[in-house]
């Protein structure tokens, strides 16, 4: 009786050291699970497949093997452009930094496996789609890199020139976005298509300035200039305000045009007024990081929106 009195007691006081360690052990993997998973870019390529389904429903376009390669080729992007900064990162995101640095021989394999993986699909979908897929990839090499301070250029790396770096990823991820699924699902160009390339490269602008509110000290420090170091938290906060104000013009105008569908307008509209709000708390928190992961949900945001829309 009394035996059975000690076990009740010690299941009633808490968990027995076995539980205790099946516990700990469950959450440092989930831990490690989930740094992989931010640190490596690895939920940069799931929103960008994300984005390439939005594109393909705006442009009325199928699904294609379009989403994948755009997941693919983002992870490789970032993932290098994450090696290649390791030690710039330290300042403004340090456990990232630290990630990278104990794996950076996987992830640099890793990425460059995505991006050869990416470029033989997207041999399937066309010249076109090809193209589109190596675009991001050069515009990379042109940014992260010094191959123009090679070449006898003034500037060494477009990284470092002012609204050019923003212009360039925006560039880069507008194409990609637009024209990689319009490429495999090889269908003819529309006004819709302007008004998508338009949509996506405001999109990025606003989503590459929100991050460089959080690495003002480090872009400081390695003499890198973007809007907030320039302009200052406040200013760049209403420029961005603004910006999102054009693109609300933009689907707006396509709506009344008939190039979009009631879905997607309405998807586009929520993922607006919830990067409006993610940017009114720029400079007003003591945690910009957070608020970086905040704005790139935005899309997750507008395909559940869109998705409530079409129930």
């Amino acid at each position: 009786m009394s035996s059975e009195s000690r076990r009740l007691s010690a299941t009633v006081d808490g968990p027995t050291p076995s539980e205790s360690s099946i516990a700990t052990t469950l959450f440092a993997t989930g831990k490690r699970a989930k740094d992989a998973f931010v640190y490596s870019s690895a939920y940069l390529a799931v929103i960008t497949m994300i984005e390439v389904a939005l594109a393909s429903v705006a442009l009325s376009v199928p699904f294609t093997p379009a989403v994948a390669v755009g997941g693919l080729v983002t992870f490789a992007i970032y993932a290098h452009d994450r090696v290649a900064d390791a030690d710039t990162d330290a300042v403004s995101n340090p456990d990232q930094a630290a990630f990278v640095r104990r794996h950076q021989n996987v992830l640099y394999n890793l990425a460059s496996a995505a991006y050869g993986l990416a470029v033989a699909v997207s041999i399937l979908g066309g010249p076109l789609a090809l193209a589109t897929t190596l675009m991001p990839g050069v515009f990379a090499l042109l940014y992260s890199t010094d191959v123009l301070g090679g070449l006898g250029t003034p500037v060494k790396r477009l990284k470092d020139v002012l609204l050019v770096n923003t212009v360039v990823v925006s560039l880069a991820w507008a194409v990609l976005l637009t024209f990689l699924p319009l490429a495999f699902a090889d269908a003819a160009f529309s006004p819709a298509v302007a008004v998508v390339f338009a949509y996506f490269f405001l999109a990025t602008f606003v989503n590459v300035e929100i991050p460089n509110v959080r690495d003002i000290e480090g872009d400081i420090a390695i003499g890198v200039r973007t809007l907030p170091t320039v302009l200052g938290v406040s200013r760049t906060r209403k420029l961005l305000y603004a910006v999102n104000l054009v693109m609300a013009g933009l689907v707006a105008f396509a709506l009344v045009s008939g190039f979009f569908v009631t879905g997607i307008v309405a998807a586009f509209l929520v993922s607006l007024a919830y990067t409006i709000g993610v940017t009114a708390f720029l400079g007003r928190t003591t945690d910009d990081g957070r608020l970086t992961a905040y704005a790139e949900f935005k899309s997750i945001v507008a395909a559940a929106a869109l998705v409530v829309v079409a129930l």
